[in-house]
């Protein structure tokens, strides 16, 4: 038992490496052994294996500080690879990537609506055992499966309460019918992770992320990490209401900022503009959806087009009136505009800064900083890994506990 219970400690100390090489790129023995509280010996030993194994390689050494420099380590892109999912309400993401976050093979986009369907959550299965089989990857290889996407989301149980029913753990049920661990999360809140992992938000502790999508999501990094509230539902700022009579929103509520400002309004405003007889480069077809005018809105307003920008300014001053209320709620270093609508994100800055003069305390506006996101729609995808290498030494750490009882 006790040699049993010694080489699954030994497992945990070499996932845990895994991990951190994951998120910082490359390490020294000694840094990794402040960061554990473990001797340099140990570390070394387990870095040595780690390179027998194939997971980890040397990268050089660091710049010199005036001493002897030190020999850094990272982990090795292929030696194994994460899954992610996307989800949005309308459409579906699928992106293989090693452990550099790069991906190795092509990325499958499908139509796939989560409201009133219920065959999402088989054809979601479906799809994603095709894509591996189709990749080549053997499943033994991947790490595991992350899924960003909409919804009030329990973490812990994996089950998303708003979509894909699965009469109980959604991660559960996708565990068993890929044969891959999965964990889920809210799309907003793996993009805040993403944003503070690898984005322009990398290492900041007070971070709000707003995911501008078919509707409006935040992600909120307090004291380093993701701040989930007292029942792991906080970041509804897309129902924070901002009128008493405006439109009716999905939840029941009149008034709320997606049903003002979503990217899935504004596109019903431009065809509603369209069959007006609004002049525009923009053209609907009777049979196109939502999802097409909104993608088309946002490249034609990139390209000058004067209705666009219109109906984008209009959303953006009422996306500042919401972020002026989490300004004094939250008094936060930095606010980040990612997701989808960071395409357009300059367009939209402008009337966020108008509305932020207006309903914003002078004191508080002045100390928040208002960011782009360079990655952009790739955010709630380099999320989905990361969900999926936050949690790679969890299994080896329930059979620590299993061992030592």
């Amino acid at each position: 038992m006790e040699l049993e219970n010694k080489g699954v400690k030994g497992s945990q100390l070499k996932n845990m490496i895994i991990k951190r090489l994951y998120f910082n790129k490359a390490m020294s023995c000694a840094g990794l052994s402040d960061l554990f509280d473990k001797s340099i010996p140990s570390i070394a030993k387990a870095i040595n294996e780690l390179m027998h194994e194939g997971f980890v390689v040397e990268h050089g050494y660091a710049p010199s500080s005036g001493g002897r420099r030190p020999l850094m380590y990272s982990v090795k892109a292929n030696a194994m690879y994460i899954l992610a999912v996307a989800l949005d309400q309308l459409t579906a993401r699928i992106q293989l990537f090693d452990l550099q976050n790069s991906p190795v093979a092509d990325m499958l986009t499908f139509e796939l609506k989560l409201l009133n369907n219920p065959n999402a959550l088989t054809i979601l299965t479906n799809q994603i055992n095709s894509y591996i089989k189709t990749s080549g990857v053997a499943k033994g290889k991947i790490a595991g499966i992350g899924i960003g996407m909409p919804g009030f989301i329990n973490v812990t149980q994996g089950i998303n309460y708003t979509y894909l029913d699965a009469n109980g753990s959604l991660t559960a049920y996708l565990t068993e019918h890929t044969g891959i661990t999965t964990y889920i999360d809210n799309d907003s809140s793996l993009i805040a992770l993403a944003e503070q992992k690898f984005g322009i938000a990398k290492a900041q502790t007070e971070v709000m992320v707003i995911n501008l999508g078919w509707g409006i999501g935040l992600g909120m990094i307090v004291n380093g990490k993701l701040f989930r509230g007292h029942t792991g539902f906080a970041g509804e700022l897309s129902h924070i209401p901002l009128s008493e009579d405006g439109s009716l929103c999905e939840c029941g509520k009149r008034g709320c900022l997606e049903a003002e400002a979503s990217m899935l309004v504004v596109a019903r405003k431009a065809i509603e503009g369209i069959q007006q007889g609004r002049i525009t480069s923009l053209k609907h077809n009777t049979n196109d959806h939502s999802k097409l005018m909104g993608d088309a809105l946002l490249d034609a307003a990139n390209n000058g087009d004067q209705f666009a920008i219109e109906l984008l300014s209009d959303a953006g001053y009422k996306i500042g009136k919401a972020l002026a209320i989490l300004i004094h709620i939250m008094n936060p270093a930095i606010i980040v505009l990612s997701g989808r609508g960071a395409k357009v994100a300059k367009i939209l800055m402008a009337p966020i800064q108008q509305a932020l003069h207006k309903y914003c305390i002078p004191r508080l506006s002045a100390g928040t900083e208002l960011l782009v996101s360079e990655l952009g729609f790739d955010a709630e995808l380099i999320g989905a890994a990361v969900l999926v290498m936050e949690n790679f030494d969890k299994t080896v750490k329930a059979k620590v506990a299993k061992a030592v009882a």
